[in-house]
């Protein structure tokens, strides 16, 4: 089955470009990434905290079994509501370092959405060894679960 989150990966780039096109409105594609409560049902994470505002920050953790198996941090840097989010991301315990994020939400119709996220790495090393991580498989399922479950609130 295709996947519908592209993922453009240029070799000696230290970035990614992310798209992908929702049945959604840019409202309810906004609204996914900047409330806790669905940012929890689509990640399947804990957000532990979220200030979705200019110079606001977030912290997301996942446990399973009762250990704590990934966390993730970050400043939020701007909020245009419904047009972007610019964010730093980082994963604890990992090689991979800092990323800083481009979240561009885009109006196709009143009921359809784009997001790109460009995503720029330390190096091309750091990048490298995101690839490395089942990042493609998840980014898809994970933006599967959010038109899922955007589209049952609906």
């Amino acid at each position: 089955m295709e996947q519908k989150t592209k993922i453009d990966a240029r070799e000696g780039k230290q970035e990614l470009i992310i798209t992908r096109e929702f049945d959604l409105s840019v409202e309810l594609l906004f609204k996914a990434y900047s409330e806790p409560e669905l940012i929890e049902q689509w990640m399947g994470t804990k957000v532990i905290k979220l200030e979705n505002r200019n110079h606001g920050s977030y912290q997301f953790e996942t446990s399973y079994n009762g250990n704590v198996v990934f966390k993730a941090n970050g400043t939020i840097h701007e909020v245009l509501p419904n047009q972007k989010i610019i964010r730093t991301f980082e994963m604890e315990n990992t090689p991979i370092g800092v990323q800083l994020e481009f979240l561009i939400f885009e109006k196709l119709t009143d009921s359809t959405s784009k997001l790109t996220m460009q995503i720029i790495y330390k190096s091309e090393e750091h990048r490298a060894e995101q690839l490395k991580l089942p990042f493609a498989n998840g980014i898809n399922m994970a933006h599967d679960r959010l038109q899922e479950t955007l589209t049952n609130l609906t």
